[in-house]
């Protein structure tokens, strides 16, 4: 299972990534934040691919 991980120095806090996987993603103090390591049930590859910044990459 991949597990999410965000940098934060890139992250702008757009809020792509929660719109597509709310489950996964939560945007706090203006970045966005990991909230559940492992995606189940959502698309975090698509999340990884809106990111305009490419902050989001998943992790075996």
């Amino acid at each position: 299972m991949a597990k999410a991980v965000v940098n934060k120095d890139l992250c702008i806090g757009c809020g792509t990534c929660s719109s597509l996987c709310p489950e996964v993603f939560k945007i706090e103090d203006g970045k966005s934040h990991v909230a559940k390591e492992n995606c189940e049930g959502c698309d975090c590859q698509a999340a990884v691919d809106a990111c305009p910044v490419n902050a989001i990459s998943l992790e075996e």
